[in-house]
């Protein structure tokens, strides 16, 4: 049944097909992406300028101070954003402490004073190796407190948690949709440097999709 949602929207392809496939649903979708000081904050334009596109409801809120707390990452520290797939170690300096837990509370705490009913971020099955906060036991539990923690329940929903990006990439292409207005790069320069692993895992999905990734790319 429709209903009012929001939806964690980074300007990134897994929640640009989230989000899109929450409006399919027909769903009232409000948007809501977050400044955590990431280094790739050039996906917060794409994500401005997919919402303004839609005629999307969107908020865009800085919580970068949350880095005085938070340290170690190279997302937001000065650290180089390491190179190679996410089955390597060195990819776990790519975890922001406590990232997803922070910006559910938040997002949930919107929903309920939106009167909306649940909360979709894209987890998927190809974080859980690197990301704890992308487990299905942590959606689990995130899901369970959030049917307690205010006088109206709020559900958290994953529609690819048990899916990996090769089957996001699909859906969103069957959907028609253009990822050219997504940003994946964890280096925010003015092309993708194809070599982290994020932009690996990007192009293993358009190359396993038989597609072509829309995104220019230094190398």
């Amino acid at each position: 049944m429709p209903q009012k949602v929001v939806v964690i929207y980074s300007g990134g392809m897994d929640s640009f097909t989230v989000l899109h496939k929450a409006i399919a649903d027909g769903h009232e979708v409000h948007a809501l992406s977050f400044n955590y000081g990431q280094r790739h904050v050039k996906e917060l334009d794409c994500a401005r300028q997919v919402c303004q596109e839609l005629g999307v409801s969107h908020k865009v809120v800085d919580i970068s101070a949350i880095n005085q707390l938070l340290a170690g990452s190279s997302l937001t520290d000065n650290i180089d954003v390491p190179e190679g797939h996410y089955a390597a170690d060195n990819m776990k300096s790519t975890v922001v402490p406590n990232r997803n837990m922070i910006l559910l509370s938040l997002a949930v705490g919107y929903a309920v004073s939106l009167n909306a009913r649940a909360v979709y971020y894209g987890a998927h099955s190809g974080d859980h190796f690197i990301y704890p906060d992308c487990r299905p036991e942590f959606v689990l539990k995130m899901h369970e407190v959030c049917q307690i923690a205010n006088y109206e329940p709020v559900d958290i929903v994953s529609p690819y948690l048990n899916g990996n990006k090769i089957e996001i990439l699909r859906d969103g292409l069957a959907m028609g949709l253009d990822y050219s207005k997504t940003w994946t790069c964890y280096n925010g320069r003015a092309k993708a440097c194809g070599k982290c692993g994020s932009c690996q895992e990007r192009l293993e999905a358009f190359e396993l999709n038989k597609a072509t990734d829309p995104l220019p790319y230094e190398a």
